[in-house]
Parts: structure tokens; sequence; C-alpha cells
């Protein structure tokens, strides 16, 4: 395994000091490697995990020829292009029931949805056109040849794969492979992340606050943001100041965990022993990211687990955790395709204040007005430590490296947090 260092210092613009947000990206993934174990799981139990496999048809689906709509079964060519046209109603044919005879010139079969079309049929005419008049079936002008018929394999075709390695199995691709007749699938294994918060402040949830104390939020925020990814999580809790703990809780974490997720003690100034001892437990890069809010950031490896070292601050906690653990996370689960969150264009709906040369992840609230335009607002103090503004926002506002100061209607870049927060 080459050293972390030897591998990011390869990379063009790699700067610890002043670090772009795009190339810290870069090179935490270029020391990455996915997830090789697989295991087989029945469906049902599938959903959210990173498919193995190839998934080939050995059946077409629909498997025969059937009817879109309730109505009747017709020959096109006893058709009339311009008038009306009587028919013979010779049978029925149902879902999982078919007709067993061949619909002859002049003749019909009453048809549900989901049923095989009848030998001889080759288009569907629906229930709510037709009229029953002198014990015949009298269909309109204006029918399509082939209307409201699923073809066989149109869905699936026998022998063409549907699903890739690598591909997040959603409730969509659960009920695809089940279409097939496939029971059972086999999925990577699920990554293993272990985390926990430093600091003597940290008090337990439900006892008083002493003089200088705030209570542990940081760690109940990590332990949403992991089940998110779908991730199996170990919580190894507050690890106070004292060289002895934190050096077993990084041992007991890196023992068993695919990746180690920190907050704390990585800023300068901060318990400068925590920053020792993650670089004589293992390989450990201290950055400054030129962004805003979550500057302060270490990333490297303790024995064979990758290492996220996230700031104190609770929202530089989300915004370092969104912008550089959750795709790390999902790269080494196995997850292939493009899985970062989109950049969506909208006008602000004020100025906004910003200096080029980092990049910042502003608070916002995404909205229509009353005549149905988008527009983004800020959630109000946008400091990082007022979670609050995490709570009020349903975006971020990502102003880009080089931008300046934002004027009301310009154009910003926004990543919406629906199913993220």
């Amino acid at each position: 395994m080459n050293s972390v260092q030897s591998i990011v210092s390869c990379l063009d613009g790699y700067d610890p000091d002043a670090l772009a947000v795009d190339k810290a990206r870069e090179a935490i993934r270029a020391c990455l490697t996915p997830v090789d174990k697989i295991e087989r799981v029945p469906v049902r139990e599938a959903l959210g995990r990173v498919l193995a496999q190839e998934i080939v048809p050995a059946i077409d689906v629909p498997a025969h020829d059937n009817s879109a709509m309730d109505g009747y079964a017709v020959r096109f060519a006893d058709l009339n292009p311009g008038s009306e046209a009587t028919l013979r109603e010779i049978g029925a044919a149902f879902a999982g029931r078919k007709f067993d005879g061949s619909v002859g010139a002049g003749e019909c079969v009453r048809v549900m949805t989901g049923a095989v079309m009848p030998a001889g049929a080759d288009t569907v005419v629906i229930q709510e056109v037709v009229r029953a008049e002198g014990g015949g079936v009298v269909v309109p002008a204006g029918q399509k040849a082939g209307q409201h018929l699923r073809r066989a394999g149109e869905d699936l075709k026998t022998g063409v794969a549907v699903l890739h390695p690598g591909q997040l199995l959603r409730p969509a691709e659960l009920g695809l492979i089940a279409s097939l007749g496939i029971g059972g699938v086999a999925v990577k294994r699920r990554l293993r992340v272990a985390f926990f918060a430093t600091g003597d402040e940290l008090a337990t949830i439900g006892a008083p606050l002493k003089v200088g104390e705030v209570y542990d939020s940081n760690r109940y925020t990590l332990h949403g943001m992991l089940s998110r990814v779908g991730v199996e999580i170990e919580d190894l809790g507050v690890v106070r100041d004292d060289p002895a703990q934190l050096e077993a809780a990084f041992r007991k974490a890196a023992s068993g965990a695919d990746a180690i997720v920190t907050t704390g003690g990585v800023s300068v100034g901060e318990a400068d022993f925590i920053r020792r001892l993650m670089a004589q437990l293992g390989e450990v890069l201290f950055w400054k990211i030129a962004m805003r809010p979550g500057r302060p950031m270490a990333f490297g490896r303790i024995g064979k687990a990758a290492l996220f070292g996230l700031p104190g601050n609770p929202v530089a906690v989300m915004v370092t955790f969104y912008q550089f653990v959750r795709d790390a996370l999902l790269y080494m689960s196995g997850r292939s395709g493009d899985y970062s969150l989109p950049l969506l264009k909208v006008p602000s709906a004020g100025a906004l204040r910003k200096v080029p040369g980092r990049t910042e992840f502003q608070r916002g609230i995404l909205a229509r007005d009353a005549i149905g335009e988008w527009s983004v607002r800020l959630t109000g103090q946008q400091g990082a430590g007022v979670l609050r503004s995490m709570s009020e926002a349903n975006c971020f506002i990502v102003l880009e490296h080089g931008r300046g100061r934002v004027e009301a209607g310009e154009l910003v870049s926004v990543q919406l947090m629906e199913g993220l927060v």
C-alpha cells in the first residue's frame, strides 16, 4: 500500500496550507480502495446495498404480448380508417387466464389489462370508446395499429444485462430483480465506520452543564449522517483529551473499521497531542482547506482504516462530511457512477458577501414566489457554530473558489439537502 503522502504529493496544485476543495476531494479519492468482499442476500434484504453481480434476464419481461388497457383485442385490418366498424365478440381474456381460440375476420375478444393477446389480434381498443349495438361491438374510426399493446420483452430481454456491479439497489431495482424470478443477489459487504467525538468540554445529554461545558451534539449529527449513507456504524462515544484514552479509541476503531470519523482536535491550538497521536498511530495529513466553514481537516490512515478528522464546530462537521466524507464512503462501499451532490443554478434573492480565494457553503432556503419563480436566500447567521442555520436550511449555497460578492438576482449554485439531513 503506497503512503498517503506519496500519493497526494504527486497531485498538481497540492498545498496542505491552502488546499482547494476540488483538490482535497481528488487527494482523498486517490488514497481509497473499495471493499472487495461479496455476500449473498435475499432480494427483500438488498435495499440500499451495492450490487456485486450482473443481472442478466433468463426470460423476457413481459413474457408475452399483452394488453396495456381494459378493452377489446381486434385485428387492425378489420377497422375502417374513416368510419365505424362493427365486430362480433367471441370471448374474453384475463390476466393469468388467456383466451384459447383465435381472432378471425370481423371478430374481437374482450381483454383486461395484462391479459395475453389472443392469437390473430394485433391491436387493443379501450373500452371507453366502444359501444354495444345490435349484438355487436362498435369501434369508432381513428384507431392506430398496435395501440395499447405491450410487446414481449419490451421491458427486459433475455440475455441483455439490465443491472451492473456497483449499482445501488433501490425499490425499483428490487422489483426488477424479482420480476425475473431471482430470489437472491450478490452484494458488496457493508462498509464499517467507527466514530467518536473528542473534548473535555463535552457533557453527556441529561447531565447538568458545568461552566464551560457544552452538550455532545456532534456525535448525534454524525450518527444521523452515517445512517443515511448506509454503512455499519460503531459509536465509540466521547473520548476525553487524554493520550491513553485517545490511543485506545483509535486502536479499537482501526481494528475493525474500514473508516474512522472523528470530530474535534484537528485545529492548530486544539489539544496538539491529538494531532501528534494521530500521526504517531498512522499516516495522517493535516490540511487547511480553502473553504468556509470547515477549514481544518485531517485525512490519512490508521492501520488499514481511512481516517477523517473533522472540525469541532457543528456546522463545519456537517459541511465537511457532505463535501468530503460522504462521497469517500460511497466510493469505498463499491458504488459506481456519479453520486456526487448535483449543483443547480437559481437566482439569489439578496446580496451575498464573499471574498475570492475560498469556496463557501452558505446555508440557504430554496423557495418559489407567488408567480412560481425559484430563488434562494440565506437562513440568517452563517457562523460555523450556528447549527440552527442547518436545521432551517434546505440547501447549501455553493459559492465557488474564485467568486466574489454576489448581487441580488445573480445565479448561484445550490445543493439540495433533501434526503441528506
